[in-house]
């Protein structure tokens, strides 16, 4: 099955274009929560929130993504936005200003996907380029160098970038072709091309054009190909690849042996993931119960969180212990680290399995910060 039969999971009719597919956009309000001492929540103020509280009074907001302590989002209209700390220029507005109300980068009107993580972000816009801004080091921009930059420089020439995922301190991508770049630190093999030195430019993992979707954790990598098998590499200390082991990998190994794999969602040392029957799993550290399993005890091989088979869309950081995760009837529930109210349930307790933040059925995205949450 190749990306035009398939696109995030889902089987559509051939003729598929997939960058087409990706301008397709939900109008939405955006809610965050958590922490908000510079100001990251959007809110325009430096209050807390344990629950979820509207960022103004707009409703096109369509997708959106948290490095540390910023956040970064697009509008229907193509416009790109961002808010919190920019010590190393990570909201992109040519300065090292922290703001605590969406600002917009630039007067561009063709932004599409966003990604953030730790002090930087990367962006495609509809035409296929690609565009990174923030901290530089260790290659992380792509840019052929360890600068930073306070505004968006594009990585490369190509045209034919499709899905991307920042992780901390490096980035994974594919390309509308299925193959697999990836740049930035590689201490722990993380980037996937077999050896642990860091790159400052994407560099391909492989040969194959199979890979779909990407998802870049702490210092581990995740895919899903396009024939639903699951795969992992680099940093393994939690047993976070789902290999069963300890044992650290420079380069792709398939997760057991199922072909049902639909998306996924990587933490800091904790993976979240659905199944193409809605059932959701988790795999690796359990700091303060992020696995959603009850406990707190760690995993090396992928667990079933309960029993339900209506799990439809998930949320992480590379930042942090908490997780998220959306029904296919539009409720959100979180578990895991709950310091200043990161999961949006109205307190700071942590918790080991998912509960539901507050009695809302229109949740179609979520994402944390280091200490706070955007959702949609």
């Amino acid at each position: 099955m190749s990306l035009r039969q398939m696109f995030q999971g889902s089987i559509v009719k051939p003729g598929f274009n997939p960058l087409a597919a990706q301008t397709t956009t939900t109008q939405s309000t955006l809610f965050s929560w958590g922490n908000n001492n510079q100001g990251q929540l959007g809110l325009n103020n430096l209050t807390n929130y344990s629950s979820p509280v509207q960022v103004g009074l707009l409703t096109n907001w369509s997708r959106f993504s948290c490095g540390s302590d910023s956040s970064l989002a697009t509008k229907t209209d193509g416009t790109l936005w961002s808010w919190g700390v920019s010590d190393y220029g990570q909201l992109g507005l040519g300065n090292l200003t922290t703001y605590s109300s969406p600002k917009q980068v630039g007067a561009l009107t063709a932004w599409l996907q966003v990604s953030g993580a730790s002090y930087f972000f990367i962006s495609t816009k509809t035409d296929g380029t690609l565009w990174s801004w923030g901290r530089g080091s260790n290659g992380r921009l792509g840019l052929g160098n360890t600068t930073s930059y306070s505004s968006p420089k594009q990585v490369g020439a190509l045209t034919n970038w499709f899905n991307i995922s920042a992780g901390e301190g490096f980035v994974l991508a594919t390309k509308t072709d299925g193959t697999l770049w990836s740049w930035g630190y590689n201490g722990y093999g993380n980037l996937g091309d077999g050896t642990s030195v860091s790159k400052s430019s994407p560099v391909q993992v492989g040969a194959l054009t199979t890979w779909l979707t990407v998802s870049a954790g702490g210092y581990a990598s995740y895919a899903i190909k396009t024939d639903g098998t699951f795969w992992s590499w680099g940093a393994n200390t939690y047993g976070q690849l789902g290999l069963g082991n300890t044992t650290y990998y420079s380069s792709p190994k398939q997760i057991g042996s199922l072909t049902t794999w639909s998306k996924v969602s990587a933490g800091k040392y904790a993976v979240i993931a659905i199944k193409t029957d809605g059932t959701l799993w988790s795999f690796g550290g359990n700091f303060s119960g992020s696995l959603g399993l009850g406990n707190t005890t760690a995993y090396s091989s992928p667990k079933q969180i309960g029993a339900l088979t209506t799990w439809s869309k998930l949320g992480s950081s590379p930042a942090n212990y908490s997780n998220a995760a959306i029904k296919t009837d539009g409720t959100l529930w979180s578990w895991g680290s709950n310091n200043s109210g990161k999961l949006g349930l109205g307190d700071t307790a942590n918790r080991s399995s998912p509960a539901q933040v507050g009695l809302l059925t229109t949740w179609g995205s979520v994402t944390f910060m280091q200490n706070g949450a955007l959702g949609a």
